[in-house]
């Protein structure tokens, strides 16, 4: 299928199945999978784009297609915006293999399976628990009209499980999930279970943390969560196309620490990876900060013609939706430090693990995150159990303050919006020491 009139027209279709399980307090709410047969067709006229998406694409004929290249034709014309496209190279990485494929397994059998890291989570004193499991497997094809044309087959999975404690009427929860593309994960997890609801429990014992400017150490979950949401979004090339972004004039400069190097990283056999982006372009390792300096900013074909600085393969879409400019599996590189000489360099201070969640403004450079839980650090030991713990302040500020980076790092997998749009990403981190942190907590 090869059409002359617009500049440029892709076709991105998507077939497949996404199996989704919840169970709330040992019932099974759902349990189901559905399936999908779309496309996505943008064409780009004199000016802007003009996108249709088209259901059951797999039924339509070459005639059917054409038509709708013509409808989104149509509506580009109705556009006014100047579009570039930077020229780019296409390639297709090999997607992981797969130990089990979870769609050999019934779905009563996952369903059971999930219901027992469930139940492992009711201890006594858990007042609820909730479990959930998805799936999504899907074949992709891709063509567009400078003749690049590739199709792959992924298969992603995970679980989550989460515990509330409560007692005299205060309530704490703890959370464990996992995700991935290398099969089922749900096996023998029971004991992700009782840690969610163990952690829970010691939460209700634990003192709120004291608020105030200190030294933090950051774990790596929360060293990844900082490295996504602060720096990774800031870095996307739309938002510094749009002046969105705090670093938007910066390449090239010392936006942080000499100890800071921070990658995004989508050839990574991690939750986030792409064998090739939803334009068709090449992925490969960008590095975002290269010891303290801002190296690149993350594009898709557009922004990389419009900003430049960086490298295109960065475009990424869920489902019937046109692709954005996002992020993979993002991470700030290992150091040379130990967690041991970190805590002696934090002194007197606080370590803060895990997260809830939080904000960000990229164009403001400001942010603020809740941990999950932390200790408090006294004379390079970690102590007390902390709880109501929150890590906010100025993005540039704080990636100067970083002083220390360990060499241990881990991935988290989730899930990042957008425009719209979910798509599956990870984060992680080793260790990070953080001077003049601005910590926030349940006393004053």
């Amino acid at each position: 299928m090869r059409f002359a009139e617009p500049r440029y027209y892709d076709i991105r279709a998507l077939e497949g199945s996404g199996t989704q399980i919840e169970i709330d307090n040992g019932i099974i709410e759902s349990a189901g999978s559905a399936f999908s047969d779309t496309a996505v067709i943008r064409a780009l006229g004199g000016k802007g784009w003009g996108t249709v998406v088209v259901d059951n694409f797999s039924a339509l004929g070459d005639a059917a297609v054409r038509r709708k290249v013509d409808e989104a034709l149509t509506l580009a014309r109705a556009t006014g915006e100047d579009v570039t496209l930077a020229k780019v190279t296409s390639s297709v990485l090999p997607v992981p293999s797969v130990a089990e494929d979870p769609r050999n397994v019934s779905l009563e059998e996952k369903t059971g399976m999930l219901l027992g890291i469930e139940r492992a989570a009711a201890l006594d004193g858990i007042v609820n628990t909730r479990a959930r499991y998805i799936e999504t497997a899907a074949t992709i094809r891709f063509e567009n009209s400078e003749g690049t044309e590739f199709g792959y087959e992924i298969v992603r999975s995970g679980y989550s499980v989460l515990a509330v404690a409560g007692r005299d009427g205060q309530m704490q929860m703890g959370r464990e999930s996992e995700h991935g593309i290398t099969g089922l994960n749900i096996r023998h997890k029971e004991a992700k279970g009782r840690e969610a609801a163990e952690r829970a429990l010691l939460l209700l014992d634990a003192r709120s943390a004291q608020g105030g400017k200190m030294t933090a150490i950051l774990d790596p979950e929360l060293g990844g969560v900082f490295a996504h949401e602060a720096i990774g979004h800031a870095s996307e090339g739309d938002l510094v196309k749009e002046g969105a972004s705090v670093v938007k004039d910066k390449r090239g400069a010392a936006i942080g620490a000499p100890v800071l190097s921070v990658t995004d990283d989508p050839t990574m056999p991690e939750f986030g990876f792409m064998p090739v982006d939803d334009e068709g372009t090449a992925v490969q390792r960008t590095e975002i900060i290269r010891n303290g300096v801002l190296e690149n900013f993350l594009h898709d074909r557009q922004t990389l013609a419009a900003v430049g600085g960086g490298v295109a393969g960065h475009a990424r879409a869920q489902g019937g939706y046109a692709p954005v400019v996002r992020m993979s599996n993002t991470f700030i590189e290992n150091g040379d430090a130990t967690l041991e000489e970190l805590l002696e360099a934090c002194g007197d201070g606080i370590l803060l693990k895990g997260s809830r969640g939080g904000q960000v403004d990229p164009g403001r450079g400001v942010f603020q995150f809740n941990a999950e839980y932390g200790f408090l650090v006294e004379g390079g030991e970690m102590t007390a159990m902390v709880r109501d713990v929150s890590l906010s302040g100025d993005i540039l500020t704080t990636l100067h303050n970083i002083t220390m980076v360990a060499g241990d790092r881990t991935m988290s997998q989730g899930y990042c919006g957008k425009a719209g749009q979910s798509v599956p990403v990870s984060d992680g981190s080793p260790h990070i020491l953080l001077e003049h942190a601005v910590i926030g907590g349940g006393q004053s």
